[in-house]
């Protein structure tokens, strides 16, 4: 239940294309349910994670362009920057010797400071890649197209991505 609450925005923005064909009444739903789930969940949790925030800003700011300047092209960069900021905090964590991917899950995996270093820079790549990926989309193809590559594309190609490095994971421990 919870998968579905965060993707709760994208599934209403894609309901709402889907229903009336209009991508700027599609972003206004996207803008008032991300306002509100993030409002849901300051009460419920008193916090929002930092890629929350980053979120929220990126949809107000792109989809407030997209309404105000009539442009689908705006909303259309929201996935592109908000993979590139999370390639880019990735990228400043491990400058920093600060591993994210390595604070987040290093409890559950042991791996070498080597192999979480390559997690890392193979993250960055995938993630600056996947952000050219949705604008080769965003401008190649139709508006339609466009949507449904942002809910089905995306979140595909980072799954299979996911399932790659845990393989990648499981044959590089077994060989230590």
């Amino acid at each position: 239940m919870k998968a579905v609450f965060e993707f709760l925005v994208v599934i209403l923005f894609f309901a709402t294309y889907e229903l009336s064909k209009n991508i700027i009444l599609a972003t206004e739903v996207a803008i008032a349910a991300g306002i509100i789930q993030a409002c849901w969940c300051l009460v419920k949790y008193r916090r929002l994670q930092t890629m929350q925030w980053v979120s929220l800003l990126l949809v107000i700011v792109f989809g407030s362009a997209t309404i105000l300047l009539k442009n689908p092209h705006f909303i259309m960069w929201k996935p592109s920057v908000l993979f590139w900021v999370m390639a880019a905090g990735l990228l400043l964590s491990q400058l920093l010797n600060k591993n994210v991917l390595k604070n987040t899950i290093g409890k559950e995996i042991m791996l070498s400071e080597t192999m979480w270093r390559k997690l890392t820079y193979a993250w960055v790549v995938f993630l600056i890649l996947l952000g050219g990926l949705n604008l080769v989309v965003a401008y190649n193809f139709t508006e339609g197209q466009w949507v449904n590559y942002k809910l089905f594309g995306s979140p595909v190609l980072l799954l299979l991505f996911a399932i790659g490095q845990s393989l990648y994971i499981n044959v590089c421990r077994h060989k230590d």
